[in-house]
């Protein structure tokens, strides 16, 4: 245990940082596995219109810095994608 007063402040800092964190990740784990059950379901208005709430929770943890910029970018390009194919698969 610290001692020192801006030790043990870091401490309490660093530990709700780490909530953050946390939160914003499962946010986005939370929007990716909804669209991916709109992907399975072959609804492509649902699946667009979650394609859209993840992209945007995405770039917000990568705006933060909870994720890497280029992780969010390949993720998002990986959605878009399989949102493509389903867009190809209903004509």
């Amino acid at each position: 245990m610290a001692n020192i007063k801006s030790a043990k402040k870091r401490i309490k800092v660093i530990a709700k940082k780490t909530e953050q964190s946390k939160r914003r990740r499962s946010m986005v784990k939370t929007a990716i596995r909804r669209f991916d059950e709109a992907i399975e379901a072959g609804d492509v208005t649902l699946a667009t219109e979650k394609f859209r709430y993840a992209q945007k929770k995405l770039n917000q943890v990568a705006a933060k810095n909870t994720i890497h910029k280029n992780n969010a970018a390949r993720k998002i390009s990986r959605l878009a994608k399989q949102l493509e194919q389903l867009q190809e698969a209903a004509k």
